[in-house]
Protein backbone atom coordinates (compact mmCIF):
# COMPACT_ATOMS: atom_id res chain seq x y z
CA UNK A 1 0.00 0.00 0.00
CA UNK A 2 2.86 2.34 0.81
CA UNK A 3 6.52 1.82 -0.06
CA UNK A 4 6.42 4.53 -2.73
CA UNK A 5 7.16 8.23 -2.59
CA UNK A 6 4.50 10.46 -1.04
CA UNK A 7 4.41 14.08 0.07
CA UNK A 8 5.31 13.23 3.66
CA UNK A 9 8.29 11.15 2.49
CA UNK A 10 9.63 14.13 0.57
CA UNK A 11 9.26 16.48 3.54
CA UNK A 12 11.13 14.14 5.88
CA UNK A 13 13.79 13.42 3.25
CA UNK A 14 14.46 17.12 2.74
CA UNK A 15 15.00 17.55 6.47
CA UNK A 16 17.35 14.59 6.70
CA UNK A 17 19.36 15.53 3.60
CA UNK A 18 20.05 18.97 5.08
CA UNK A 19 21.06 17.53 8.46
CA UNK A 20 23.09 14.58 7.16
CA UNK A 21 25.58 15.67 4.45
CA UNK A 22 26.00 12.20 2.91
CA UNK A 23 22.24 11.72 2.46
CA UNK A 24 22.15 12.52 -1.24
CA UNK A 25 19.61 9.74 -1.69
CA UNK A 26 17.45 8.04 0.94
CA UNK A 27 15.50 4.79 1.25
CA UNK A 28 13.04 3.98 4.04
CA UNK A 29 12.21 0.71 5.76
CA UNK A 30 10.52 -0.14 9.05
CA UNK A 31 13.41 -1.15 11.31
CA UNK A 32 17.10 -0.64 11.91
CA UNK A 33 17.70 -4.31 11.17
CA UNK A 34 16.37 -3.85 7.64
CA UNK A 35 18.46 -0.72 7.16
CA UNK A 36 21.73 -2.47 8.03
CA UNK A 37 20.72 -5.56 6.04
CA UNK A 38 20.19 -3.44 2.93
CA UNK A 39 23.38 -1.45 3.56
CA UNK A 40 25.35 -4.69 3.46
CA UNK A 41 23.55 -5.85 0.32
CA UNK A 42 24.23 -2.54 -1.36
CA UNK A 43 27.93 -2.68 -0.46
CA UNK A 44 28.23 -6.12 -2.00
CA UNK A 45 26.35 -5.03 -5.10
CA UNK A 46 28.44 -1.89 -5.64
CA UNK A 47 31.83 -3.53 -5.08
CA UNK A 48 31.18 -7.01 -6.43
CA UNK A 49 32.84 -8.35 -3.28
CA UNK A 50 31.34 -10.54 -0.56
CA UNK A 51 33.02 -10.05 2.83
CA UNK A 52 31.68 -7.57 5.38
CA UNK A 53 33.75 -6.58 8.41
CA UNK A 54 32.09 -5.54 11.65
CA UNK A 55 33.24 -4.77 15.16
CA UNK A 56 33.74 -7.34 17.92
CA UNK A 57 30.60 -6.81 20.02
CA UNK A 58 28.94 -4.61 17.42
CA UNK A 59 25.16 -4.94 17.21
CA UNK A 60 23.32 -4.17 13.99
CA UNK A 61 20.04 -5.99 14.56
CA UNK A 62 18.92 -9.51 13.76
CA UNK A 63 19.92 -9.63 10.10
CA UNK A 64 21.70 -12.87 9.21
CA UNK A 65 24.32 -10.79 7.40
CA UNK A 66 25.64 -9.37 10.68
CA UNK A 67 24.54 -11.79 13.40
CA UNK A 68 28.05 -12.85 14.33
CA UNK A 69 30.73 -11.80 16.83
CA UNK A 70 28.21 -10.01 19.05
CA UNK A 71 29.09 -11.76 22.32
CA UNK A 72 32.31 -13.06 23.84
CA UNK A 73 34.49 -14.65 22.49
CA UNK A 74 33.38 -12.86 19.30
CA UNK A 75 34.05 -15.79 17.00
CA UNK A 76 30.71 -17.41 16.25
CA UNK A 77 27.25 -16.75 14.87
CA UNK A 78 24.71 -15.79 17.52
CA UNK A 79 22.02 -18.11 16.19
CA UNK A 80 21.50 -21.36 14.40
CA UNK A 81 20.14 -21.00 10.91
CA UNK A 82 22.71 -18.39 9.88
CA UNK A 83 24.44 -19.38 6.66
CA UNK A 84 27.58 -18.04 5.01
CA UNK A 85 28.91 -16.65 8.26
CA UNK A 86 32.39 -17.01 6.77
CA UNK A 87 31.51 -13.85 4.82
CA UNK A 88 31.45 -11.92 8.12
CA UNK A 89 34.72 -11.04 9.82
CA UNK A 90 35.15 -8.99 12.97
CA UNK A 91 37.76 -6.47 14.07
CA UNK A 92 38.66 -5.08 17.51
CA UNK A 93 37.20 -1.66 18.36
CA UNK A 94 39.66 1.17 18.98
CA UNK A 95 42.60 -1.07 18.05
CA UNK A 96 43.66 0.26 14.67
CA UNK A 97 46.82 -1.81 14.28
CA UNK A 98 45.13 -5.18 14.73
CA UNK A 99 42.02 -4.11 12.84
CA UNK A 100 44.11 -3.23 9.80
CA UNK A 101 45.93 -6.56 9.96
CA UNK A 102 42.61 -8.37 9.69
CA UNK A 103 41.25 -6.10 6.95
CA UNK A 104 44.41 -6.51 4.87
CA UNK A 105 44.04 -10.28 5.11
CA UNK A 106 40.59 -10.11 3.50
CA UNK A 107 41.16 -7.01 1.35
CA UNK A 108 40.66 -8.65 -2.07
CA UNK A 109 37.09 -9.67 -1.24
CA UNK A 110 36.18 -6.93 1.27
CA UNK A 111 32.90 -5.26 0.29
CA UNK A 112 32.75 -2.93 3.27
CA UNK A 113 33.16 -2.22 6.95
CA UNK A 114 30.20 -1.32 9.17
CA UNK A 115 30.86 0.53 12.43
CA UNK A 116 28.90 2.29 15.16
CA UNK A 117 30.68 5.54 16.16
CA UNK A 118 29.52 4.74 19.69
CA UNK A 119 29.00 1.05 20.43
CA UNK A 120 25.48 0.64 21.76
CA UNK A 121 24.83 -2.95 22.76
CA UNK A 122 28.57 -3.59 22.79
CA UNK A 123 29.12 -1.52 25.92
CA UNK A 124 28.32 2.15 25.22
CA UNK A 125 31.87 2.93 24.07
CA UNK A 126 32.84 5.88 21.84
CA UNK A 127 35.26 5.21 19.01
CA UNK A 128 38.31 7.41 18.84
CA UNK A 129 38.56 9.78 15.90
CA UNK A 130 41.94 8.28 15.02
CA UNK A 131 40.45 4.79 14.85
CA UNK A 132 37.57 5.74 12.59
CA UNK A 133 39.81 7.86 10.36
CA UNK A 134 42.28 4.98 10.02
CA UNK A 135 39.60 2.45 9.10
CA UNK A 136 38.02 4.86 6.62
CA UNK A 137 41.36 5.57 4.93
CA UNK A 138 42.08 1.87 4.43
CA UNK A 139 38.57 1.07 3.22
CA UNK A 140 38.52 3.83 0.63
CA UNK A 141 41.99 2.97 -0.68
CA UNK A 142 40.80 -0.63 -0.98
CA UNK A 143 37.74 0.47 -3.01
CA UNK A 144 35.46 -0.95 -0.36
CA UNK A 145 32.61 0.94 1.36
CA UNK A 146 32.70 2.69 4.72
CA UNK A 147 29.32 2.21 6.42
CA UNK A 148 28.43 4.07 9.60
CA UNK A 149 25.56 2.69 11.65
CA UNK A 150 24.14 5.79 13.35
CA UNK A 151 20.83 4.22 14.28
CA UNK A 152 21.61 4.90 17.95
CA UNK A 153 23.81 7.98 17.57
CA UNK A 154 21.97 9.85 14.82
CA UNK A 155 20.09 12.87 16.25
CA UNK A 156 21.03 11.64 19.75
CA UNK A 157 23.93 13.97 20.62
CA UNK A 158 23.21 16.80 18.21
CA UNK A 159 20.87 17.66 15.39
CA UNK A 160 22.19 15.38 12.69
CA UNK A 161 24.79 12.64 12.85
CA UNK A 162 27.92 12.25 14.91
CA UNK A 163 30.29 11.61 11.99
CA UNK A 164 30.61 15.25 10.76
CA UNK A 165 32.07 16.24 14.13
CA UNK A 166 35.01 13.95 13.30
CA UNK A 167 35.19 15.03 9.64
CA UNK A 168 34.47 11.52 8.38
CA UNK A 169 33.33 10.66 4.87
CA UNK A 170 31.07 7.58 4.99
CA UNK A 171 29.62 6.04 1.86
CA UNK A 172 26.43 4.82 3.54
CA UNK A 173 24.78 5.83 6.83
CA UNK A 174 21.94 4.01 8.56
CA UNK A 175 19.48 5.80 10.82
CA UNK A 176 16.43 4.93 12.91
CA UNK A 177 15.11 5.47 16.45
CA UNK A 178 14.20 9.14 16.92
CA UNK A 179 14.22 9.76 13.16
CA UNK A 180 10.80 8.10 13.20
CA UNK A 181 9.54 10.12 16.14
CA UNK A 182 8.88 6.98 18.17
CA UNK A 183 7.26 5.00 15.38
CA UNK A 184 8.69 2.21 13.25
CA UNK A 185 11.41 3.37 10.89
CA UNK A 186 14.76 2.44 9.41
CA UNK A 187 16.69 4.65 7.03
CA UNK A 188 19.53 3.96 4.65
CA UNK A 189 21.09 6.95 2.99
CA UNK A 190 24.29 7.66 1.16
CA UNK A 191 26.22 9.06 -1.75
CA UNK A 192 24.26 9.34 -4.98
CA UNK A 193 26.58 7.15 -7.05
CA UNK A 194 26.22 4.34 -4.51
CA UNK A 195 22.51 4.68 -3.81
CA UNK A 196 21.87 4.62 -7.57
CA UNK A 197 22.46 0.85 -7.42
CA UNK A 198 19.12 0.64 -5.60
CA UNK A 199 17.39 1.92 -8.73
CA UNK A 200 16.36 -1.26 -10.54
CA UNK A 201 14.92 0.50 -13.59
CA UNK A 202 16.33 -0.98 -16.75
CA UNK A 203 19.34 -2.52 -15.06
CA UNK A 204 20.74 -6.01 -15.28
CA UNK A 205 20.49 -8.11 -12.15
CA UNK A 206 24.26 -7.91 -11.78
CA UNK A 207 24.06 -4.10 -11.61
CA UNK A 208 21.28 -3.60 -9.09
CA UNK A 209 20.34 -4.22 -5.49
CA UNK A 210 16.75 -4.77 -4.45
CA UNK A 211 16.24 -2.75 -1.29
CA UNK A 212 13.61 -0.88 0.65
CA UNK A 213 10.29 -2.14 -0.62
CA UNK A 214 7.65 -3.24 1.87
CA UNK A 215 4.01 -2.83 2.83
CA UNK A 216 4.82 -0.25 5.50
CA UNK A 217 8.07 1.19 4.15
CA UNK A 218 7.78 4.99 3.99
CA UNK A 219 4.27 4.77 5.44
CA UNK A 220 2.80 8.26 5.96
CA UNK A 221 2.28 7.85 9.71
CA UNK A 222 5.98 7.25 10.37
CA UNK A 223 6.90 9.95 7.86
CA UNK A 224 4.72 12.54 9.61
CA UNK A 225 5.96 11.48 13.04
CA UNK A 226 9.60 11.63 11.93
CA UNK A 227 9.19 14.99 10.23
CA UNK A 228 7.40 16.54 13.19
CA UNK A 229 10.02 15.32 15.65
CA UNK A 230 13.08 16.31 13.61
CA UNK A 231 11.57 19.66 12.67
CA UNK A 232 11.05 20.30 16.39
CA UNK A 233 14.60 19.26 17.31
CA UNK A 234 16.10 21.44 14.58
CA UNK A 235 15.87 24.52 16.78
CA UNK A 236 16.39 22.83 20.16
CA UNK A 237 20.13 23.05 20.73
CA UNK A 238 19.36 23.75 24.39
CA UNK A 239 17.68 20.34 24.63
CA UNK A 240 20.81 18.60 23.37
CA UNK A 241 22.99 20.69 25.70
CA UNK A 242 20.78 19.72 28.63
CA UNK A 243 20.72 15.96 28.11
CA UNK A 244 24.41 15.78 27.20
CA UNK A 245 25.24 17.70 30.37
CA UNK A 246 23.12 15.28 32.42
CA UNK A 247 25.08 12.41 30.89
CA UNK A 248 28.37 14.03 31.86
CA UNK A 249 27.03 14.50 35.37
CA UNK A 250 25.85 10.89 35.63
CA UNK A 251 29.21 9.48 34.55
CA UNK A 252 31.17 11.72 36.90
CA UNK A 253 29.00 11.12 39.97
CA UNK A 254 28.61 7.37 39.46
CA UNK A 255 32.38 6.95 39.27
CA UNK A 256 32.70 9.00 42.43
CA UNK A 257 30.09 7.09 44.43
CA UNK A 258 31.49 3.68 43.49
CA UNK A 259 35.02 4.81 44.37
CA UNK A 260 37.07 2.72 41.97
CA UNK A 261 34.71 -0.25 41.72
CA UNK A 262 33.35 0.79 38.33
CA UNK A 263 34.15 2.51 35.09
CA UNK A 264 31.32 4.46 33.49
CA UNK A 265 31.51 4.61 29.70
CA UNK A 266 29.49 6.61 27.26
CA UNK A 267 29.15 9.90 25.48
CA UNK A 268 26.71 12.75 25.83
CA UNK A 269 23.34 11.48 26.99
CA UNK A 270 24.33 7.79 26.96
CA UNK A 271 26.07 6.07 29.85
CA UNK A 272 26.80 2.55 31.08
CA UNK A 273 28.22 1.29 34.36
CA UNK A 274 30.82 -1.49 34.29
CA UNK A 275 31.81 -3.33 37.48
CA UNK A 276 35.55 -3.82 37.11
CA UNK A 277 37.06 -7.28 37.30
CA UNK A 278 39.94 -9.36 35.91
CA UNK A 279 42.39 -6.46 35.96
CA UNK A 280 40.30 -4.18 33.74
CA UNK A 281 40.81 -0.50 34.58
CA UNK A 282 39.32 1.20 31.52
CA UNK A 283 36.72 0.40 28.88
CA UNK A 284 37.95 0.76 25.30
CA UNK A 285 36.27 -2.14 23.53
CA UNK A 286 33.91 -5.09 23.98
CA UNK A 287 36.68 -7.35 25.26
CA UNK A 288 37.06 -5.02 28.24
CA UNK A 289 33.29 -5.16 28.75
CA UNK A 290 33.27 -8.97 28.58
CA UNK A 291 35.90 -9.15 31.32
CA UNK A 292 33.81 -7.03 33.70
CA UNK A 293 31.30 -8.43 36.18
CA UNK A 294 28.10 -8.68 34.14
CA UNK A 295 26.26 -10.54 36.91
CA UNK A 296 26.96 -7.68 39.30
CA UNK A 297 25.61 -5.22 36.74
CA UNK A 298 22.42 -7.26 36.39
CA UNK A 299 22.07 -7.40 40.17
CA UNK A 300 22.58 -3.63 40.38
CA UNK A 301 19.93 -2.91 37.78
CA UNK A 302 17.39 -5.32 39.30
CA UNK A 303 17.95 -3.66 42.67
CA UNK A 304 17.26 -0.25 41.10
CA UNK A 305 14.06 -1.57 39.53
CA UNK A 306 12.68 -3.46 42.53
CA UNK A 307 13.77 -1.20 45.39
CA UNK A 308 14.22 2.28 43.98
CA UNK A 309 11.64 2.57 41.21
CA UNK A 310 14.32 3.35 38.62
CA UNK A 311 14.13 1.34 35.41
CA UNK A 312 17.14 0.12 33.48
CA UNK A 313 17.06 -2.60 30.88
CA UNK A 314 19.13 -5.03 33.00
CA UNK A 315 22.73 -5.19 31.89
CA UNK A 316 22.35 -2.43 29.30
CA UNK A 317 23.12 1.26 28.90
CA UNK A 318 21.20 4.23 30.24
CA UNK A 319 19.73 6.75 27.79
CA UNK A 320 18.76 10.21 29.03
CA UNK A 321 15.89 12.04 27.37
CA UNK A 322 14.44 15.53 27.64
CA UNK A 323 11.87 14.26 30.13
CA UNK A 324 14.65 13.58 32.64
CA UNK A 325 15.86 16.19 35.10
CA UNK A 326 18.96 16.57 37.22
CA UNK A 327 16.92 15.25 40.13
CA UNK A 328 16.36 12.00 38.24
CA UNK A 329 20.12 11.57 37.91
CA UNK A 330 20.56 12.44 41.58
CA UNK A 331 18.06 9.69 42.40
CA UNK A 332 20.24 7.20 40.50
CA UNK A 333 23.31 8.38 42.40
CA UNK A 334 21.50 8.14 45.73
CA UNK A 335 20.25 4.63 44.99
CA UNK A 336 23.78 3.60 43.98
CA UNK A 337 25.17 4.63 47.36
CA UNK A 338 23.38 1.67 48.93
CA UNK A 339 24.74 -0.95 46.54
Amino acid sequence: MYGTVNEQTIKLSELISKAVPVAEKIRYVTSGTEATMYAVRLARSVTGKKIIAKIDGGWHGYTSDLLKSVNWPFKESESSGVVNDEKIVSIPYNDLENSLKILKKYSKNLAGVIIEPVLGGGGCIPATKEYLKGIQEFVHKNKSLFILDEIVTGFRFRYGCLYPTMKLDPDIVTLGKIAGGGLAIGIMCGKKEIMNYADTTGKKKSERAYIGGGTFSANPISMVSGYTTLNYLKTKKATYDKINSLGDYARKELKKVFDGRVEVSGKGSLFMTHFLKNGVTKIENSVDVAKCDSQMLQKYHFKMISEDGIFFLPGKLGAISNSHSKQDIKNIIKASENF
